[in-house]
């Protein structure tokens, strides 16, 4: 794994990779995750490789297919198709965190070009670092838990729970969680994954909804480290930067420099029209 550096007055973690400059930002010849592409010579279902540009150094960084369909979107696979990718996401996360030096596994996607995706293929990453990153582990320490306001609700069943959230930096944030503390993606039980699999094609299917096209958004798994204490509550959040149909909100200066920011969408609110969208 690369050093990363730290700033030595906020403790800043950076990791500078100039390597990923020289990255194709899109295929030339192709989309590399089709059958018969660069990164899938062969025909599959749901597929992970490492990652030809890795942010953590080689070995560390991991590409997730979720279908050899260029169109599909993650919630157009149904939860027969979504459950097989949350079973191979525990199955890297399990093997990941088996080898020495490894902390902490991170599974995230980003979806549309919006957010810095540059192959439309469906797909996420896993990344595996030495340690677990800052705000996760402030996550853990406050001792997350699904928040239960039924005015932030947005679904549920008997084993996850899907709702807005109190205090969200981005316009469109969904959190979504076990409802019985659970600590990974590799410790969920059969009844479990396919909850999870239920969950995300009816939550994501909403977003889509949202503004009547398809949402450009962030996804991200928050699960105990190797050395957890063992009261962590893994969960999934999913943000956008849209606060209307191809109206981003930016980040502004005065949020970025005082780390404090100013949400023109009410969760609440938010929480209401996605459950309308059922």
């Amino acid at each position: 794994m690369q050093d990363p550096r730290s700033d030595p007055f906020l403790d800043t973690i950076v990791h500078i990779v100039e390597s990923r400059q020289g990255r194709p930002n899109l295929p030339s010849d192709g989309c590399p995750f089709c059958v018969g592409g660069l990164e899938a010579p062969e025909p599959y279902e749901v597929k992970s490789f490492p990652n030809r540009w890795p942010a953590l150094g080689e070995g560390n960084c991991e590409v997730v297919l979720y279908s050899p369909k260029h169109d599909a979107t993650f919630h157009g696979l149904g939860t027969v198709g979504v459950r097989k990718v949350i079973d191979l996401w525990a199955d890297r996360t399990a093997a990941l965190l088996g080898r020495p030096g490894t902390e902490y596994v991170m599974v995230f996607e980003n979806r549309g070009a919006e957010v810095g995706a540059t192959i439309s293929h469906p797909h996420s990453q896993i990344y595996a670092f030495d340690h677990t990153p800052a705000r996760i582990a402030r996550l853990f320490s406050a001792g997350w838990e699904p928040d239960t306001a039924a005015e932030r609700l947005v679904r549920a069943d008997d084993h996850f729970i899907a709702t807005t959230t109190f205090a969200p930096v981005f316009p469109v944030t969904v959190s979504v969680a076990p409802k019985s503390r659970t600590g990974r993606l590799d410790n969920l039980s059969d009844e479990q994954r396919t909850s999870l699999a239920a969950t995300l094609v009816d939550v994501l299917a909403r977003l889509d909804r949202l503004f009547d096209t398809p949402l450009p958004y962030m996804m991200w798994v928050n699960q105990a480290p190797g050395s957890g204490a063992g009261n962590e509550w893994m969960n999934i959040e999913i943000v956008s930067p849209w606060r209307g149909r191809d109206v981003p909100r930016y980040i502004a200066a005065a949020e970025v420099a005082g780390g404090e920011y100013f949400n023109p969408v009410n969760p609440e609110e938010l929480a209401a029209t996605l459950r309308g969208l059922a």
